[in-house]
């Protein structure tokens, strides 16, 4: 049973997706203001937050942010939700490490299926057999850890799930389309944009990947098999 914290200041949004999440077979705890999050997570860890954007006591992106910031936090997948659908604002939730973002109104059903989608690529991790080396970049599976010449690397659940999939599949040609059905695991409502975001934050979190990660026009993106 996953705990999934569901932090939404409007009670009949929160009472609906815990309706769905818990039909789903999850446990789930409500928080309806910002401020309250990282207590909560420091006090009870979560292996999922869905997180509105617009929270009394603290916004939804400086929330994430917080998350984000927090060793002990740093790779828990966070869903963002809100009324809010232009694509500034979409980018400016996965620029700060949000895994997803899905806009009211929503079907509860689509966003128990994304919970569900996001929780299984966290926990499948790379196949077995250990770590993966790409140059000095080295993905551990088991710990689910990224180092760069023994020097950890913070990244996402999904950032560390991206680039596991891209050093898997180095030399091959990959669409967006295929990316956000493989790392993501559904048919992303919200456009391809969110997989140009990821791949940006990889470069900047990994250097080296700047030139070996290629952006192939209108397409998608291959790894250079080194």
């Amino acid at each position: 049973m996953s705990r999934i914290l569901v932090v939404e200041d409007d009670t009949d949004i929160a009472d609906l997706i815990a309706h769905y999440l818990a039909k789903s077979g999850h446990h789930v705890h409500r928080l309806t203001s910002g401020s309250a999050v990282m207590p909560r997570l420091r006090a009870e860890p979560a292996d999922l937050v869905i997180l509105d954007l617009m929270l009394p006591g603290l916004n939804g992106l400086l929330v994430c942010q917080a998350i984000r910031g927090d060793a002990a936090t740093a790779r828990i997948p966070i869903i963002m939700l809100t009324a809010r659908g232009e694509e500034a604002d979409r980018v400016s939730g996965l620029e700060l490490g949000a895994d997803d973002y899905v806009t009211k109104p929503f079907s509860p059903k689509e966003l128990a299926a994304r919970v569900a989608a996001l929780l299984r690529r966290v926990d499948r991790g790379a196949p077995a057999g250990g770590i993966v080396e790409y140059g000095p970049i080295a993905i551990d599976a088991d710990r689910h850890t990224v180092t760069v010449g023994g020097r950890d690397v913070r990244l996402t659940a999904k950032e560390f799930l991206l680039l596991q999939y891209l050093v898997q599949h180095r030399g091959r040609v990959l669409s967006r389309d295929l990316l956000l059905s493989d790392v993501w695991g559904y048919q992303y409502t919200g456009g391809t944009r969110t997989v140009d975001v990821h791949i940006r934050r990889l470069r900047e979190k990994l250097p080296m990947l700047s030139d070996a990660i290629e952006t192939i026009k209108q397409f998608g993106y291959k790894l250079a098999d080194r």
